[in-house]
């Protein structure tokens, strides 16, 4: 029972790594406006709190320092960096949840534009879903192997004493 219980729990595990990984490569290619013109956050989606990376293009003004302006944390100035534009930020530890336009503006007038996700974390409502743990309420599995584990100790005990006072005649 025990083997199923955790294959069960592994499998669940890599289902949703599985899906967090499809939804960032998704998210996390750069949002283009032109052929050479792009701004993109990493990571994405972040949690409120986290130092997020900007990296853009603005076609042939990458020499120039360009704008990019989000709800998510404000207006940062990004300064040229072998051949790109970046920067970074912190966005604020109490920005509630949500999808958040990032927009850039170039020195030369180009513009483009992404979503960050902000995740918010700080204050769960509830426990992660977990499965019945021993802790959970009612009787669940982790009763259930309590309970035997239990009994399964009594019994060697009692086995364990027998032999040691010998065979009867």
């Amino acid at each position: 029972m025990r083997g199923l219980v955790s294959h069960r729990a592994l499998s669940a595990v890599l289902g949703v790594l599985g899906l967090v990984a499809m939804f960032v490569l998704i998210t996390v290619t750069p949002a283009r406006a032109g052929e050479n013109i792009f701004v993109e956050v990493t990571p994405n989606p972040a949690q409120a709190g986290t130092r997020v990376n900007i990296r853009a293009s603005c076609d042939n003004a990458n020499n120039r320092q360009a704008e990019v302006n989000s709800d998510a944390f404000g207006r940062v100035m990004l300064r040229p960096d072998n051949g790109f534009l970046t920067g970074a930020v912190t966005i604020p530890g109490n920005k509630q949840a949500g999808d958040f336009p990032v927009d850039l503006r170039c020195s030369n007038g180009n513009t483009a534009s992404t979503v960050l996700t902000v995740l918010n974390m700080a204050q769960p409502s509830k426990g992660p879903a977990t499965g019945g743990g021993g802790t959970a309420g009612g009787r669940g599995v982790g009763s259930l192997l309590l309970v035997g584990g239990l009994v399964a100790v009594a019994v060697v005990a009692g086995v364990g004493a027998r032999r040691k006072t010998g065979p009867r005649v």
